[in-house]
């Protein structure tokens, strides 16, 4: 299997329905199902951009992914529906957004399906997140939630409503659980990969800093198989490669192609967490991107690493990217774009 495949049992000229799909793994997603010959609808807010897909034949459905008639229109007919969509970390949104496009959409989005005699699977795309701090890794799918922020409390919501409903309601559907996400075009983890070309790469702490990985070719290949496999039905699993990896390991392998390897330096994580605190609270108010917020520092100094042996166990899933390919992959190609220059060029 090459970067671009992914493996198919849906028979082309099948109706599916995507939200999400202008964002990151949207976007790789929506190419692979219209590349395999599918007709994709899919629902972007009307500020959404949409011209770096515009050379895809996708039916788009502006509106929020929450209104009830952008969901009607756009689940008509629909046999798949991949709900990718979420509100990420800005102080922009209020609370009750994320609970909108967190747990209102699953809602609305489940129970339409429903209404198409020949639905066939919903892809719920939640987050490792949902079970916060692992005091004691590695997680796994049935370790207990513990939701750190108002992102992955609504994540944890929708993810706990929807298992339910599906029980009483017999909706057919899969819940992934994606560790961090990053490959080519990624931008969240770019400022790791940055810090990479500083002299200095501070870590807090005293901890390993473990750190699950998924890069996003394997995980739009892990969607796509949890809608057709028949062991995925009525699952949930955490996508992340098969071994977390320690932060100063990321630095090791990702230093070299960069020109520079880093020192590491281990500062003390409280200074951080309390100017953090008082970033969010002068700048939240104002709607303003705190320059610096808890949760970034939290990178720094939980540990996050999950047990994955059940998505190789009950799919069979072969990974495309290791933690190393991956990690390198996604460098070469920020110095291919010049998002990141070599040191010394």
């Amino acid at each position: 299997m090459n970067a671009t495949s992914a493996p198919f049992s849906i028979p082309p000229g099948t109706r599916v329905l995507v939200t999400g799909a202008t964002g990151f793994t949207g976007s790789l997603l929506v190419r692979k199902l219209v590349g395999a010959g599918l007709k994709v609808a899919a629902i972007a807010r009307s500020t959404s951009r949409t011209d770096h897909l515009a050379d895809l034949d996708i039916c788009w459905h502006r509106g929020e992914v929450f209104d009830p008639q952008t969901i009607s229109e756009a689940t008509c007919g629909a046999e798949y529906i991949f709900h990718v969509a979420a509100a990420f970390r800005e102080a922009k949104y209020p609370d009750e957004y994320y609970h909108r496009v967190h747990v209102e959409s699953t809602r609305r989005l489940a129970q339409a399906a429903l209404k198409n005699p020949s639905f066939r699977r919903f892809v719920h795309v939640s987050t490792m997140g949902v079970h916060g701090h692992i005091e004691n890794p590695p997680a796994d799918e049935e370790s207990p939630f513990n939701p750190g922020d108002i992102y992955q409390i609504t994540k944890a919501e929708a993810d706990k409503w929807l298992r339910e409903f599906a029980v009483s309601s017999r909706l057919p559907f899969t819940i992934i659980r994606p560790a961090a996400i990053f490959g080519p075009g990624d931008k969240r983890l770019l400022k790791l990969f940055k810090m990479v070309t500083w002299p200095v790469f501070p870590i807090l702490g005293k901890g390993k800093c473990l750190y699950h990985l998924i890069h996003v070719e394997d995980l739009t290949n892990i969607i796509i198989t949890a809608a057709t496999h028949p062991a995925a039905q009525g699952q949930v699993f955490i996508a992340g490669n098969k071994e977390p990896i320690p932060l100063e390991d990321i630095v090791r392998i990702i230093g070299p192609v960069f020109g520079r390897i880093p020192k590491i330096a281990r500062l003390p994580a409280e200074p951080f967490f309390l100017m953090a605190d008082l970033c969010e609270s002068i700048c939240k108010p104002f709607g303003l991107e705190p320059p610096l917020y808890r949760r970034r520092v939290a990178f720094y100094t939980k540990d996050r690493a999950f047990n994955t042996t059940k998505l190789q166990r009950l799919l069979d899933y072969h990974y495309l990217f290791d933690n190393e390919a991956g990690l390198k992959n996604t460098a070469e190609w920020y110095l291919n774009k010049g998002w990141i220059r070599r040191i010394g060029r």
